[in-house]
């Protein structure tokens, strides 16, 4: 055994290979699908002449166009989130706690909607909702109005619901698999103490959720920030985000210098808002995972 030992110590290293070279792919790689495509991006918002200049960052950002659109971005998108974070809970609390036939199927099916395009949930939405759709035909139908009573669809409202049904699974995703590591003898014990179902959920479940509520919450908000098909397919009345900008003013009006500047100011919030979403997942995930 001493021999054995001794002969392993003896024998040399293996020479550690060039694993230099298998980092060179992924970033020539990156460099031509997203660096240089940014680059340019970020070099025509500075300006189309050979002076590079933040005179137009000004003049964007103090337009009342791009103010606009920044609050209708951040609202329409923390709107969503909570929905998503209100209606993902008490769905998965359904679920995973509440027994009833077909519970592993409805997850199933919440699911899929992930796999559709958000252009088909607003179509189903503008079938049901819309001026003509089955809801204001019913209503008109049977109660005689002229005008169709059901006019949410075009407005933020609109874009914030099809936001909510689109994005809620995922939040159910992460709240389901950590309901489902949750230790059914402390909620049995806690109910046969007298606690009740909201006693329970309050000091149990929802401590335990949080890390999944924050990494799903976080994920819906910057999707809903990018969104960019539901808004343009309903086409809400007033209501321009800053995606919606941006393929306004580079397509329709040709200004690629303003379309820059609002890309370059959507850009930057997006990675704000992951290293958020990095940095309160480190806190809650990490440090705090014996606590939560």
């Amino acid at each position: 055994m001493a021999e054995a030992a001794a002969t392993a110590l003896a024998r040399p290293a293996p020479k550690a290979g060039p694993t230099g070279l298998w980092v060179a792919p992924p970033l020539l790689i990156l460099a031509v699908i997203f660096f240089y495509p940014l680059s340019l991006i970020v070099r025509q918002s500075l300006g189309d002449s050979g002076v590079l200049s933040l005179q137009h960052f000004q003049e964007v950002l103090s337009s009342r166009q791009f103010l606009d659109g920044l609050y209708y971005t951040l609202v329409i998108a923390v709107s969503a989130t909570i929905g998503c974070l209100v209606l993902g809970f008490v769905l998965s609390l359904t679920i995973a706690f509440v027994p009833f036939p077909g519970a592993k199927m409805a997850a199933r099916l919440i699911d899929t909607i992930i796999a559709f395009p958000t252009f088909l949930v607003t179509l189903a939405f503008t079938f049901i909702y819309g001026s003509a759709g089955m809801l204001n035909g019913s209503l008109m139908h049977f109660f005689g109005f002229e005008l169709p009573p059901v006019d949410f669809l075009y407005s933020r409202w609109g874009v914030i619901l099809a936001e909510i049904t689109v994005f809620t699974p995922f939040v159910m995703r992460p709240l389901l698999a950590t309901f489902s590591q949750i230790d059914q003898a402390q909620i049995e014990v806690a109910s046969s103490l007298g606690a009740k179902p909201l006693r329970i959920v309050r000091q149990i479940i929802l401590p335990a959720s949080l890390p999944a509520l924050l990494a799903g919450g976080s994920l819906c908000l910057l999707l809903t920030v990018n969104e960019f098909g539901i808004v343009l397919f309903i086409g809400a009345k007033d209501v321009i985000t800053l995606p919606l900008l941006v393929y306004s003013k580079a397509i329709q009006e040709f200004d690629y210098t303003t379309a820059c500047v609002i890309a370059v100011v959507n850009i930057v919030l997006s990675l704000g808002l992951y290293g958020f979403y990095r940095t309160a997942i480190g806190y809650f995930g990490g440090a705090r995972a014996g606590v939560v």
